[in-house]
This record gives structure tokens, sequence and C-alpha cells, in this order.
């Protein structure tokens, strides 16, 4: 099943569509960016829903998740992906980048250099999922570059939960913020990197609690100006300049429920969501 042209079509490949993966509804965070910073191209989701959350399960499952998810990305004729799940990111990108032969990005890199460029005293916070934060994955990104920072690490489970509730700004969001982040104000952090998809809507909250006093670095935004850059260097982006480019999810379950999320973590409507099988498309 396909809803694009294939690449046997006189279609030039840079006229393709950029294909966005996530376990769930969060990296539509991501797909807001690229959108904003590339209106003009194609999208194609993929949220597995039917297998949210990945940030609880196994190394060795997220890898073969994740090849799932961008083998049926490929089927949609697709001419780059983005993983959009920081864990997926964590765990899965040397393996994906082994198996499959097209451009490929990821949120953690770019969400590493921007917090060390924005960082004055080096002294830098992440939070993320259980699965993320043990992979240490941004710690080794932001070490691999700058062997003098220091990272300090949190798991914060209970936010996406709140997160999808629409809970916000909710007083109990903010206990549960300041429960999370006192520790790592006490290290005397002067970045904090939102290692999640769902935490930018969290970002007014997080700014109540550290009295705005910590700089908070979207990996979502990091990542669309990365994906823009490189697409661009590869000569992939598209010409067309007339009219603005189209979203088309895909959900392996609860499709009104993606639907009515959808429209708050990105902010406008998309297409329709299609409900797809991953077992019987790979």
């Amino acid at each position: 099943m396909s809803v694009f042209p294939t690449a046997r079509s006189s279609v030039k490949k840079s006229e393709l569509p950029i294909g966005i993966f996530d376990s769930g509804v969060g990296g539509l965070t991501v797909v807001r960016q690229i959108h904003r910073v590339l209106p003009h191209e194609n999208l194609v989701y993929l949220g597995d829903t039917a297998r949210v959350p990945y940030g609880t399960k196994s190394p060795s499952t997220v890898v073969r998740f994740a090849c799932e998810d961008l083998q049926f990305l490929l089927q949609q004729n697709v001419k780059a992906v983005v993983v959009a799940c920081n864990t997926v990111s964590a765990w899965a990108m040397p393996a994906l980048q082994r198996k499959f032969d097209l451009p490929i990005f990821g949120v953690i890199i770019p969400g590493a250099c921007a917090a060390l460029e924005s960082s004055r005293n080096q002294r830098i916070g992440v939070i993320g999922t259980s699965a993320t934060i043990r992979s240490q994955a941004y710690s080794k990104a932001i070490l691999a570059r700058c062997d003098t920072a220091q990272v300090f690490p949190r798991a914060c489970p209970l936010l996406v939960p709140l997160v999808e509730e629409a809970w916000n700004g909710h007083p109990i969001t903010l206990r549960v913020l300041r429960e999370y982040l006192l520790p790592l104000l006490r290290h005397r952090i002067d970045t904090l990197v939102l290692g999640c998809t769902h935490y930018p809507l969290l970002k007014e909250a997080i700014r109540k609690v550290t009295k705005g006093k910590i700089a908070l670095i979207d990996s979502a935004e990091s990542c669309a100006l990365d994906v823009k850059e490189r697409l661009a260097a590869l000569k992939l982006l598209s010409a067309n300049r007339k009219t603005r480019g189209t979203i088309q999810p895909f959900v392996t379950d609860e499709v009104e429920r993606f639907d009515e999320l959808a429209a708050r973590f990105l902010g406008q409507k998309t297409e329709p969501a299609w409900k797809i099988d991953l077992m019987a498309v790979n």
C-alpha cells in the first residue's frame, strides 16, 4: 500500500516525501518543526500506536520495531527517513544505517550539538524516557564533542502520560516536574535537553519550575534544521515553492485518539490517519 508515486515513475527523487516515525504521537512535534522549516515538502508520518511506548522496551525489541517501521516507510517511496523517537535514535541508529540505503536522521546528535552551543558553563541536564537515559546516548554524544562538559541525566517516565492527558499546566504536572528537575538544578545546570518528543509541550511548565533561568533545548527543532541542511547538501530538497506540503499520517492502532492528539501536537489539521498492520506489510 502506497499513497505516493513509486520510485520507478517519472517523479524526481527530490520530489518524493520525507518519512518520519515514532512509537506514538510524540513524534508529531518533530513533524511540526520539519513542516515549519520545510513547508513545501510532503511528509509521511508513522506512529506505532499499537506498541507504544518504546521507552520501556529492551534494546533488541526497539531495533526490531524500528526496522519494521522504516520498512513500511520505504513502501511509501520516501526519499529520506527521520527517526523522531529518542529511544530509537538512542538504540537503533547504527542498525538502521547498516540495513537501509537512504538518508536516515535522528534527534540525538542535533540535540547534543545545540546543547553545547547554548551552554555557557558546560553543565547540561538531560531528561528523557527510562530507555533513552539508560542508553547514555545524549551523554556520549555531548562528551564526544566536548570532553570537559558535565552531563546530568534524569529519567522522567511520568511526563508522557501527563502530556497525553493534556495536563501540561496542571498543578500535579508542576509538582512532578519539580521532583524531577530540582536535583538537576542543584547541579547548577544552565541548559536542559528535552530528550523526548512529548516534552516540548511542557516548555511553559518547565520554565515556571526553573524560573526561566535554564535554556531549553528542543531536539525536534535541532533535528528539523539538521534535516534541512543535509537534504540541501544531498540535493534532495523539493523544488516545489508554490504549494504547501501535505502531512499524511499512518497509525497501527487508535485512529480516533491519534486524530484528537494530532491537532494539539501539530497545531493544525493533517490528512485523516490511515490504520495499518505492520505485520501484514513487512
